[in-house]
Protein backbone atom coordinates (compact mmCIF):
# COMPACT_ATOMS: atom_id res chain seq x y z
CA UNK A 1 0.00 0.00 0.00
CA UNK A 2 1.19 3.52 -0.83
CA UNK A 3 2.37 5.26 2.34
CA UNK A 4 3.49 8.90 2.16
CA UNK A 5 3.35 11.80 4.58
CA UNK A 6 -0.12 13.30 4.54
CA UNK A 7 -1.29 16.89 4.17
CA UNK A 8 2.03 18.20 2.84
CA UNK A 9 1.68 21.13 0.44
CA UNK A 10 4.93 20.08 -1.23
CA UNK A 11 3.18 16.90 -2.34
CA UNK A 12 0.55 18.91 -4.22
CA UNK A 13 2.44 19.34 -7.44
CA UNK A 14 3.26 17.70 -10.74
CA UNK A 15 6.00 15.12 -10.20
CA UNK A 16 7.28 14.55 -13.77
CA UNK A 17 8.00 18.17 -14.66
CA UNK A 18 11.43 17.42 -16.11
CA UNK A 19 10.05 14.88 -18.58
CA UNK A 20 7.20 17.15 -19.66
CA UNK A 21 9.61 20.00 -20.34
CA UNK A 22 12.07 17.72 -22.12
CA UNK A 23 9.35 16.81 -24.64
CA UNK A 24 9.15 20.39 -25.93
CA UNK A 25 10.71 20.86 -29.36
CA UNK A 26 11.01 24.64 -29.29
CA UNK A 27 11.78 27.30 -26.72
CA UNK A 28 8.23 28.64 -27.06
CA UNK A 29 6.74 25.19 -26.43
CA UNK A 30 8.98 24.71 -23.42
CA UNK A 31 8.00 28.09 -21.99
CA UNK A 32 4.30 27.33 -22.49
CA UNK A 33 4.74 23.97 -20.75
CA UNK A 34 6.56 25.64 -17.85
CA UNK A 35 3.74 28.14 -17.36
CA UNK A 36 1.08 25.42 -17.58
CA UNK A 37 2.84 23.28 -14.97
CA UNK A 38 3.28 26.25 -12.64
CA UNK A 39 -0.40 27.21 -12.96
CA UNK A 40 -1.62 23.67 -12.37
CA UNK A 41 0.60 23.38 -9.30
CA UNK A 42 -1.00 26.56 -7.97
CA UNK A 43 -4.45 25.12 -8.59
CA UNK A 44 -3.62 21.98 -6.61
CA UNK A 45 -2.09 23.88 -3.69
CA UNK A 46 -5.11 26.18 -3.47
CA UNK A 47 -7.32 23.20 -2.61
CA UNK A 48 -4.99 21.62 -0.06
CA UNK A 49 -7.52 20.14 2.36
CA UNK A 50 -5.39 20.75 5.46
CA UNK A 51 -4.90 24.43 4.76
CA UNK A 52 -8.57 24.93 3.90
CA UNK A 53 -9.86 23.24 7.07
CA UNK A 54 -7.48 25.18 9.29
CA UNK A 55 -8.46 28.47 7.66
CA UNK A 56 -12.21 27.78 7.93
CA UNK A 57 -12.36 26.02 11.31
CA UNK A 58 -10.99 27.95 14.27
CA UNK A 59 -11.19 27.79 18.06
CA UNK A 60 -11.35 30.96 20.17
CA UNK A 61 -11.65 29.88 23.78
CA UNK A 62 -14.65 27.55 23.85
CA UNK A 63 -16.16 29.00 20.68
CA UNK A 64 -15.89 26.98 17.49
CA UNK A 65 -16.03 29.21 14.42
CA UNK A 66 -16.79 27.74 10.96
CA UNK A 67 -17.32 30.38 8.29
CA UNK A 68 -20.41 32.33 9.41
CA UNK A 69 -21.41 29.85 12.13
CA UNK A 70 -20.30 29.84 15.77
CA UNK A 71 -20.85 27.08 18.34
CA UNK A 72 -20.29 27.26 22.07
CA UNK A 73 -18.72 23.87 22.77
CA UNK A 74 -19.58 24.06 26.46
CA UNK A 75 -23.17 23.37 25.39
CA UNK A 76 -22.33 20.05 23.73
CA UNK A 77 -21.79 16.81 25.59
CA UNK A 78 -20.10 14.94 22.72
CA UNK A 79 -18.51 15.79 19.39
CA UNK A 80 -18.67 13.02 16.80
CA UNK A 81 -16.88 13.16 13.44
CA UNK A 82 -17.90 11.13 10.38
CA UNK A 83 -17.40 11.38 6.65
CA UNK A 84 -15.83 10.06 3.50
CA UNK A 85 -14.08 11.01 0.30
CA UNK A 86 -10.67 11.50 -1.23
CA UNK A 87 -9.92 14.52 0.98
CA UNK A 88 -11.62 13.29 4.14
CA UNK A 89 -8.50 11.77 5.67
CA UNK A 90 -6.56 15.01 5.40
CA UNK A 91 -9.61 16.92 6.63
CA UNK A 92 -9.85 14.60 9.64
CA UNK A 93 -6.20 15.06 10.51
CA UNK A 94 -6.52 18.84 10.25
CA UNK A 95 -9.73 18.89 12.32
CA UNK A 96 -8.05 16.91 15.11
CA UNK A 97 -5.25 19.46 15.17
CA UNK A 98 -7.87 22.18 15.73
CA UNK A 99 -10.22 20.41 18.17
CA UNK A 100 -7.90 17.87 19.78
CA UNK A 101 -9.36 16.05 22.79
CA UNK A 102 -12.71 17.81 22.39
CA UNK A 103 -13.55 15.14 19.80
CA UNK A 104 -15.28 12.18 21.44
CA UNK A 105 -15.06 9.69 18.59
CA UNK A 106 -15.07 9.55 14.82
CA UNK A 107 -14.73 7.53 11.63
CA UNK A 108 -14.10 8.43 8.00
CA UNK A 109 -13.69 6.34 4.84
CA UNK A 110 -10.96 7.12 2.31
CA UNK A 111 -9.63 5.34 -0.82
CA UNK A 112 -6.98 2.64 -0.53
CA UNK A 113 -4.61 4.82 -2.59
CA UNK A 114 -4.70 7.79 -0.20
CA UNK A 115 -1.68 8.75 1.92
CA UNK A 116 -1.20 7.74 5.55
CA UNK A 117 -2.92 10.02 8.06
CA UNK A 118 -2.25 10.51 11.75
CA UNK A 119 -5.36 10.72 13.92
CA UNK A 120 -6.06 9.68 17.51
CA UNK A 121 -9.83 10.07 17.90
CA UNK A 122 -11.01 9.65 14.30
CA UNK A 123 -10.66 6.19 12.82
CA UNK A 124 -9.49 6.41 9.20
CA UNK A 125 -10.75 3.41 7.23
CA UNK A 126 -9.79 2.49 3.68
CA UNK A 127 -12.26 1.37 1.05
CA UNK A 128 -12.68 1.05 -2.71
CA UNK A 129 -13.29 3.84 -5.21
CA UNK A 130 -15.02 4.29 -7.64
CA UNK A 131 -16.63 0.84 -7.32
CA UNK A 132 -17.77 0.24 -3.70
CA UNK A 133 -16.64 -2.74 -1.65
CA UNK A 134 -17.36 -4.51 1.64
CA UNK A 135 -14.86 -2.34 3.53
CA UNK A 136 -16.83 0.74 2.51
CA UNK A 137 -20.07 -0.84 3.71
CA UNK A 138 -18.46 -1.72 7.03
CA UNK A 139 -17.18 1.81 7.49
CA UNK A 140 -20.54 3.36 6.58
CA UNK A 141 -22.25 1.10 9.12
CA UNK A 142 -19.83 2.28 11.82
CA UNK A 143 -20.68 5.90 10.97
CA UNK A 144 -24.43 5.28 11.05
CA UNK A 145 -24.12 3.54 14.42
CA UNK A 146 -22.02 6.44 15.70
CA UNK A 147 -24.48 9.20 14.74
CA UNK A 148 -27.39 7.09 15.94
CA UNK A 149 -25.97 7.50 19.45
CA UNK A 150 -25.95 11.29 19.12
CA UNK A 151 -28.54 13.19 21.16
CA UNK A 152 -29.88 16.74 21.07
CA UNK A 153 -26.94 18.10 23.09
CA UNK A 154 -24.33 16.50 20.82
CA UNK A 155 -22.49 17.90 17.78
CA UNK A 156 -21.84 15.84 14.66
CA UNK A 157 -19.21 17.16 12.24
CA UNK A 158 -19.27 15.59 8.77
CA UNK A 159 -16.24 15.74 6.48
CA UNK A 160 -17.46 15.27 2.92
CA UNK A 161 -15.41 15.37 -0.26
CA UNK A 162 -15.35 13.99 -3.77
CA UNK A 163 -15.55 10.21 -3.96
CA UNK A 164 -17.78 10.02 -0.91
CA UNK A 165 -20.63 8.34 -2.77
CA UNK A 166 -18.72 5.16 -3.54
CA UNK A 167 -16.72 5.24 -0.31
CA UNK A 168 -19.79 5.29 1.95
CA UNK A 169 -22.05 2.58 0.48
CA UNK A 170 -25.02 1.25 2.44
CA UNK A 171 -27.28 -0.73 0.08
CA UNK A 172 -30.96 -0.66 1.04
CA UNK A 173 -34.28 -2.29 0.20
CA UNK A 174 -32.98 -5.78 -0.51
CA UNK A 175 -30.16 -4.58 -2.77
CA UNK A 176 -26.80 -6.35 -2.39
CA UNK A 177 -23.34 -4.85 -2.60
CA UNK A 178 -22.83 -6.78 -5.86
CA UNK A 179 -25.98 -5.14 -7.23
CA UNK A 180 -24.70 -1.71 -6.27
CA UNK A 181 -21.32 -2.42 -7.88
CA UNK A 182 -23.04 -3.39 -11.10
CA UNK A 183 -25.15 -0.23 -11.20
CA UNK A 184 -22.16 2.01 -10.42
CA UNK A 185 -20.02 0.38 -13.10
CA UNK A 186 -22.73 0.71 -15.77
CA UNK A 187 -23.40 4.35 -14.90
CA UNK A 188 -19.70 5.26 -14.98
CA UNK A 189 -19.31 3.79 -18.47
CA UNK A 190 -22.52 5.29 -19.83
CA UNK A 191 -21.44 8.93 -19.98
CA UNK A 192 -23.96 9.90 -17.27
CA UNK A 193 -23.14 13.06 -15.32
CA UNK A 194 -22.13 12.86 -11.68
CA UNK A 195 -25.47 14.42 -10.73
CA UNK A 196 -27.34 11.69 -12.62
CA UNK A 197 -25.17 8.98 -11.10
CA UNK A 198 -25.75 10.30 -7.60
CA UNK A 199 -29.51 10.55 -8.13
CA UNK A 200 -29.57 6.80 -8.69
CA UNK A 201 -27.17 6.12 -5.83
CA UNK A 202 -29.33 8.05 -3.37
CA UNK A 203 -32.33 5.86 -4.11
CA UNK A 204 -30.58 2.57 -3.49
CA UNK A 205 -28.84 3.72 -0.30
CA UNK A 206 -29.58 3.93 3.39
CA UNK A 207 -26.84 6.53 3.92
CA UNK A 208 -27.04 9.09 1.13
CA UNK A 209 -29.82 11.46 0.12
CA UNK A 210 -30.25 12.86 3.63
CA UNK A 211 -30.40 9.54 5.46
CA UNK A 212 -27.24 10.25 7.51
CA UNK A 213 -28.82 13.46 8.82
CA UNK A 214 -32.03 11.57 9.54
CA UNK A 215 -30.05 9.11 11.64
CA UNK A 216 -28.25 11.93 13.51
CA UNK A 217 -31.42 13.86 14.40
CA UNK A 218 -31.91 15.64 16.84
CA UNK A 219 -28.18 16.37 17.18
CA UNK A 220 -26.64 19.52 15.67
CA UNK A 221 -24.88 18.65 12.40
CA UNK A 222 -22.18 20.67 10.65
CA UNK A 223 -21.13 19.43 7.24
CA UNK A 224 -17.75 20.62 5.87
CA UNK A 225 -17.80 20.06 2.12
CA UNK A 226 -14.99 20.04 -0.41
CA UNK A 227 -17.08 20.03 -3.59
CA UNK A 228 -16.34 17.85 -6.61
CA UNK A 229 -19.60 18.55 -8.45
CA UNK A 230 -19.98 21.27 -11.08
CA UNK A 231 -22.02 24.16 -9.68
CA UNK A 232 -21.80 22.82 -6.09
CA UNK A 233 -25.33 21.38 -5.74
CA UNK A 234 -25.33 20.27 -2.11
CA UNK A 235 -27.62 17.31 -2.72
CA UNK A 236 -25.23 15.84 -5.32
CA UNK A 237 -21.88 16.16 -3.52
CA UNK A 238 -21.17 12.65 -2.17
CA UNK A 239 -24.90 12.12 -2.90
CA UNK A 240 -25.90 14.53 -0.14
CA UNK A 241 -25.89 12.44 3.06
CA UNK A 242 -26.86 15.47 5.18
CA UNK A 243 -28.92 17.38 2.62
CA UNK A 244 -32.62 17.30 1.65
CA UNK A 245 -33.06 15.36 -1.56
CA UNK A 246 -35.20 17.03 -4.26
CA UNK A 247 -34.92 14.00 -6.58
CA UNK A 248 -37.25 11.01 -6.63
CA UNK A 249 -37.38 7.30 -7.37
CA UNK A 250 -39.01 8.25 -10.66
CA UNK A 251 -36.01 10.44 -11.54
CA UNK A 252 -33.66 7.51 -10.89
CA UNK A 253 -35.72 5.24 -13.16
CA UNK A 254 -35.78 7.82 -15.95
CA UNK A 255 -32.00 8.31 -15.75
CA UNK A 256 -31.38 4.57 -16.14
CA UNK A 257 -33.78 4.42 -19.06
CA UNK A 258 -32.32 7.52 -20.72
CA UNK A 259 -28.86 5.96 -20.71
CA UNK A 260 -30.29 2.62 -21.88
CA UNK A 261 -29.30 0.87 -18.68
CA UNK A 262 -32.70 -0.22 -17.36
CA UNK A 263 -32.34 -3.71 -18.79
CA UNK A 264 -28.71 -3.95 -17.67
CA UNK A 265 -29.14 -3.28 -13.96
CA UNK A 266 -29.91 -6.09 -11.49
CA UNK A 267 -33.51 -7.14 -10.88
CA UNK A 268 -33.31 -6.17 -7.20
CA UNK A 269 -32.41 -2.61 -8.16
CA UNK A 270 -35.29 -2.32 -10.62
CA UNK A 271 -37.69 -3.77 -8.06
CA UNK A 272 -36.59 -1.32 -5.36
CA UNK A 273 -36.91 1.69 -7.67
CA UNK A 274 -40.31 0.63 -8.99
CA UNK A 275 -41.55 0.00 -5.44
CA UNK A 276 -40.33 3.48 -4.59
CA UNK A 277 -42.28 4.95 -7.49
CA UNK A 278 -45.40 3.19 -6.17
CA UNK A 279 -44.88 4.55 -2.66
CA UNK A 280 -44.13 1.13 -1.20
CA UNK A 281 -40.64 2.28 -0.12
CA UNK A 282 -40.07 5.54 1.80
CA UNK A 283 -38.68 8.42 -0.29
CA UNK A 284 -35.46 10.12 0.70
CA UNK A 285 -35.92 12.99 3.22
CA UNK A 286 -37.21 16.07 1.41
CA UNK A 287 -36.91 19.85 1.91
CA UNK A 288 -38.98 20.91 4.91
CA UNK A 289 -38.31 17.72 6.86
CA UNK A 290 -37.56 18.55 10.52
CA UNK A 291 -34.44 16.40 10.16
CA UNK A 292 -32.63 19.39 8.69
CA UNK A 293 -33.61 22.04 11.23
CA UNK A 294 -30.21 21.83 12.98
CA UNK A 295 -28.09 20.90 9.94
CA UNK A 296 -25.55 23.40 8.62
CA UNK A 297 -23.81 22.74 5.28
CA UNK A 298 -20.65 24.71 4.50
CA UNK A 299 -18.73 24.51 1.21
CA UNK A 300 -15.12 25.16 2.18
CA UNK A 301 -13.59 24.65 -1.29
CA UNK A 302 -14.59 23.91 -4.87
CA UNK A 303 -13.45 23.98 -8.47
CA UNK A 304 -13.58 27.77 -8.60
CA UNK A 305 -11.02 27.82 -5.79
CA UNK A 306 -8.58 25.79 -7.90
CA UNK A 307 -9.36 27.37 -11.28
CA UNK A 308 -9.13 30.89 -9.88
CA UNK A 309 -5.75 30.10 -8.34
CA UNK A 310 -4.44 28.98 -11.75
CA UNK A 311 -5.90 32.14 -13.32
CA UNK A 312 -4.25 34.41 -10.75
CA UNK A 313 -0.92 32.63 -11.16
CA UNK A 314 -0.69 33.20 -14.92
CA UNK A 315 -2.05 36.74 -14.60
CA UNK A 316 0.62 37.60 -12.04
CA UNK A 317 3.20 36.10 -14.40
CA UNK A 318 2.30 38.77 -16.95
CA UNK A 319 0.03 36.84 -19.30
CA UNK A 320 -3.36 37.95 -20.53
CA UNK A 321 -5.61 35.58 -18.61
CA UNK A 322 -9.24 34.54 -18.78
CA UNK A 323 -11.11 32.26 -16.39
CA UNK A 324 -13.58 30.91 -18.93
CA UNK A 325 -15.58 28.77 -16.52
CA UNK A 326 -15.46 26.58 -13.43
CA UNK A 327 -18.60 24.77 -14.62
CA UNK A 328 -17.20 22.95 -17.67
CA UNK A 329 -19.18 19.89 -18.77
CA UNK A 330 -19.66 17.79 -21.90
CA UNK A 331 -17.97 14.93 -23.73
CA UNK A 332 -14.24 15.07 -23.02
CA UNK A 333 -13.08 14.69 -26.63
CA UNK A 334 -15.43 17.48 -27.74
CA UNK A 335 -14.12 19.74 -25.00
CA UNK A 336 -10.61 19.06 -26.28
CA UNK A 337 -11.67 20.14 -29.75
CA UNK A 338 -13.23 23.30 -28.32
CA UNK A 339 -10.09 24.20 -26.39
CA UNK A 340 -7.89 23.94 -29.46
CA UNK A 341 -10.42 26.00 -31.43
CA UNK A 342 -9.96 28.74 -28.85
CA UNK A 343 -6.18 28.40 -29.11
CA UNK A 344 -6.35 28.78 -32.90
CA UNK A 345 -8.52 31.87 -32.58
CA UNK A 346 -6.06 33.47 -30.19
CA UNK A 347 -3.17 32.72 -32.55
CA UNK A 348 -4.92 34.01 -35.68
CA UNK A 349 -7.12 36.90 -34.52
CA UNK A 350 -6.10 37.74 -30.96
CA UNK A 351 -9.60 36.94 -29.72
CA UNK A 352 -10.92 36.57 -27.05
CA UNK A 353 -7.60 37.77 -25.56
CA UNK A 354 -4.27 38.78 -27.01
CA UNK A 355 -1.09 36.74 -26.76
CA UNK A 356 0.65 35.81 -24.58
CA UNK A 357 -2.55 34.26 -23.32
CA UNK A 358 -3.85 31.63 -20.95
CA UNK A 359 -7.44 30.46 -20.70
CA UNK A 360 -8.51 28.42 -17.67
CA UNK A 361 -11.51 26.08 -17.77
CA UNK A 362 -12.50 24.02 -14.76
CA UNK A 363 -15.27 21.49 -14.23
CA UNK A 364 -15.84 17.84 -15.01
CA UNK A 365 -16.40 16.27 -18.39
CA UNK A 366 -17.68 12.79 -19.17
CA UNK A 367 -16.56 9.90 -21.37
CA UNK A 368 -18.93 7.53 -23.10
CA UNK A 369 -16.81 4.37 -22.96
CA UNK A 370 -17.22 2.32 -26.12
CA UNK A 371 -13.72 0.88 -26.42
CA UNK A 372 -11.70 -1.41 -24.20
CA UNK A 373 -8.75 0.89 -23.78
CA UNK A 374 -7.24 2.60 -20.76
CA UNK A 375 -7.61 6.29 -20.04
CA UNK A 376 -9.57 9.03 -18.31
CA UNK A 377 -11.54 12.14 -19.16
CA UNK A 378 -8.55 14.51 -18.87
CA UNK A 379 -6.40 12.31 -21.07
CA UNK A 380 -9.26 12.17 -23.56
CA UNK A 381 -9.51 15.98 -23.51
CA UNK A 382 -5.83 16.19 -24.36
CA UNK A 383 -6.10 13.57 -27.09
CA UNK A 384 -9.12 15.28 -28.62
CA UNK A 385 -7.17 18.55 -28.54
CA UNK A 386 -4.08 17.02 -30.15
CA UNK A 387 -6.05 15.90 -33.20
CA UNK A 388 -7.03 19.47 -34.04
CA UNK A 389 -3.79 21.33 -33.64
CA UNK A 390 -0.43 20.95 -35.35
CA UNK A 391 2.52 23.12 -36.35
CA UNK A 392 1.53 25.93 -33.98
CA UNK A 393 4.45 27.14 -31.90
CA UNK A 394 4.01 28.00 -28.23
CA UNK A 395 0.56 26.44 -27.90
CA UNK A 396 -0.14 23.98 -25.08
CA UNK A 397 -3.30 22.33 -23.80
CA UNK A 398 -3.15 20.52 -20.45
CA UNK A 399 -5.88 19.01 -18.30
CA UNK A 400 -5.69 17.26 -14.92
CA UNK A 401 -7.90 15.79 -12.24
CA UNK A 402 -7.22 17.49 -8.91
CA UNK A 403 -7.34 14.16 -7.06
CA UNK A 404 -4.37 12.88 -9.07
CA UNK A 405 -6.22 9.92 -10.58
CA UNK A 406 -7.80 10.44 -13.99
CA UNK A 407 -10.30 7.64 -14.49
CA UNK A 408 -8.96 4.20 -13.54
CA UNK A 409 -5.33 5.26 -14.07
CA UNK A 410 -2.37 6.47 -12.01
CA UNK A 411 -2.02 9.64 -14.10
CA UNK A 412 -3.71 12.95 -13.27
CA UNK A 413 -4.11 13.87 -16.94
CA UNK A 414 -2.02 14.78 -19.98
CA UNK A 415 -0.40 17.64 -21.87
CA UNK A 416 -0.12 18.34 -25.60
CA UNK A 417 1.39 20.99 -27.85
CA UNK A 418 1.57 21.79 -31.57
CA UNK A 419 4.20 19.10 -32.13
CA UNK A 420 2.33 16.23 -30.44
CA UNK A 421 0.99 14.74 -33.68
CA UNK A 422 4.44 14.98 -35.29
CA UNK A 423 6.05 13.13 -32.40
CA UNK A 424 3.26 10.55 -32.41
CA UNK A 425 3.76 9.89 -36.13
CA UNK A 426 7.49 9.39 -35.58
CA UNK A 427 6.71 6.75 -32.95
CA UNK A 428 4.15 5.00 -35.14
CA UNK A 429 1.24 5.96 -32.88
CA UNK A 430 -2.29 6.34 -34.23
CA UNK A 431 -4.14 9.03 -32.23
CA UNK A 432 -7.45 8.50 -34.07
CA UNK A 433 -7.43 4.80 -33.19
CA UNK A 434 -6.48 5.58 -29.58
CA UNK A 435 -9.43 7.96 -29.29
CA UNK A 436 -11.87 5.52 -30.89
CA UNK A 437 -10.82 2.84 -28.40
CA UNK A 438 -10.75 5.17 -25.35
CA UNK A 439 -7.08 4.28 -25.13
CA UNK A 440 -5.41 7.60 -24.37
CA UNK A 441 -3.19 6.34 -21.53
CA UNK A 442 -0.85 4.14 -23.63
CA UNK A 443 -0.71 6.84 -26.31
CA UNK A 444 0.51 9.52 -23.90
CA UNK A 445 2.66 7.06 -21.95
CA UNK A 446 4.74 6.40 -25.08
CA UNK A 447 5.00 10.13 -25.72
CA UNK A 448 5.96 10.79 -22.09
CA UNK A 449 3.18 13.37 -21.83
CA UNK A 450 1.06 11.90 -19.07
CA UNK A 451 0.90 14.22 -16.04
CA UNK A 452 1.66 12.56 -12.69
CA UNK A 453 0.93 14.05 -9.27
CA UNK A 454 0.22 10.93 -7.25
CA UNK A 455 -2.76 10.91 -4.85
CA UNK A 456 -3.24 14.52 -3.77
CA UNK A 457 -5.58 14.04 -0.83
CA UNK A 458 -8.03 16.52 -2.32
CA UNK A 459 -10.69 16.52 -5.05
CA UNK A 460 -12.52 19.43 -6.71
CA UNK A 461 -13.03 18.11 -10.26
CA UNK A 462 -10.65 19.03 -13.09
CA UNK A 463 -8.64 22.02 -14.33
CA UNK A 464 -7.71 22.55 -17.99
CA UNK A 465 -5.48 25.22 -19.48
CA UNK A 466 -4.93 26.65 -22.96
CA UNK A 467 -1.61 28.48 -23.41
CA UNK A 468 -0.84 30.54 -26.52
CA UNK A 469 2.42 32.49 -26.41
Amino acid sequence: MLIIEACNRNMLKIKNTEQLLKNARSTHDRKAREIAIDALNSALQAVDAEAIVKSKVQMIGNMLSIENFSFDLTKFKNIYVVGGGKASGCMAQALEEVLGSRISEGAVNIPYTCPQYHTAKIKVQRASHPIPDAAGVKGAKIMLDLVDRAEKDDLVICLISGGGSSLMPQPSNGISLADKKKVTDELLKSGATITEINTVRKHISGFKGGWLAKKAYPATVVNLILSDVVGDPLDSIASGPTVPDPTTFHDAVEILKHHRLWNKVPTAVKKALVNGEKGLVPETPKPGDRTFEKVHNVIIGNNFTASNAAYNRVKNAGLNALLLTSCLEGQARDVGTMLTSVAKEIMTSGKPILRPACIVAGGETTVNVVGRGKGGRNQEIALGAALKISDFNGVVVASISTDGADGPTDAAGAMIDGKTLIRAHELGLNPWKALAENNAYPFFAKLGDLVFTGPTGTNVCDVALVLAL
